[in-house]
């Protein structure tokens, strides 16, 4: 047989059937939600019943009221007019964003590859050196949240004690660590900033990203300030054992790692799923 138009999606469909066991009363449950009586059609005794409040029944949600009650020795079964049972997809990109009702779980964005696709970035939070630090080593000590020049985190915040770094949940984070370094003297000019991260519960720390500078030879003492940056990418699968340090590394111990205006921090931004 031809069609105009679209050809429709089932040549055959079914209409869904309730039967009822039977009681002296005059409420029932339907098995599938109705707008109105309308619906469905009901039969008692094999006679089909005319719908209506002020005839046999009315119907609404998944209740059924009959006019009269019915005794246990009746029969009494449905049809749901507005159910025909059929399954319809809808064609490739025919659902338009007008469509769409209510909310979509973020797990329902997936896009295929090994990341899911969520809601923009759900997770920002910055720490600042509070206090000088010289020589080189681990950052263990002065460190806070951000707290000035209109500083806005979003999402959990990382948790933070003697420099160890723990994360507020799985997924891959974007790691910052910028500072200034002052080099106290002209024989002192090599410098370095290092992000270092660990999988088994700090047992052992790799070097994920590090930043090297240096200042010319025959600069007076303290006239050389170096700056350094560095990132990292790390996949945090589990939030007990995943953790990251910051750490410098000078030619002179004497050198210093500035705090003034916050020019030493770090930022953890998290991407996405793990």
């Amino acid at each position: 047989m031809a069609y105009i138009g679209t050809i429709p999606a089932e040549a055959y469909t079914s209409f869904a059937v309730q039967h009822f066991t039977t009681s002296a009363t005059d409420t029932f449950t339907l098995d599938f939600p109705v707008a109105n009586e309308n619906e469905i059609a009901l039969f008692i005794n094999n006679v089909r019943q005319e719908p209506g409040s002020s005839y046999a029944y009315t119907a609404s949600g998944t209740t059924l009221t009959l006019s009269s009650a019915i005794t246990g020795s009746d029969s009494m079964y449905c049809v749901f007019i507005g159910k025909a049972v059929q399954t319809v997809t809808p064609a490739s990109g025919s659902v338009t964003n007008d469509m769409l009702a209510g909310s979509i779980a973020t797990s329902k964005l997936a896009d295929g590859s090994t990341f899911a696709t969520t809601n923009g970035i759900t997770m920002v939070d910055k720490f600042v050196l509070t206090s000088s630090k010289t020589g080189g080593g681990d950052i263990t000590a002065n460190l806070a949240r951000e707290s000035s020049n209109n500083y806005g985190g979003i999402g959990s915040t990382m948790t933070e004690s003697s420099g160890i770094f723990t994360f507020p949940s799985t997924g891959v984070y974007l790691i910052t660590f910028q500072g200034i370094i002052s080099m106290p003297s002209a024989n002192s000019r090599y410098n370095e900033l290092q992000i270092n991260t660990s999988i088994d519960s700090g047992s052992n720390y790799n070097t994920a990203s590090n930043s090297n500078g240096s200042i010319p030879t025959g600069y007076a003492a303290n006239s050389g300030v170096l700056e350094g940056f560095c990132l990292a990418i790390f996949d945090v699968t589990n939030i007990s054992t995943h953790q990251v340090k910051f750490s410098t590394a000078f030619e002179s111990g004497s050198a210093v790692l500035a705090s003034s205006f916050n020019q030493t921090s770090m930022t953890f931004i998290r991407l996405g799923d793990t």
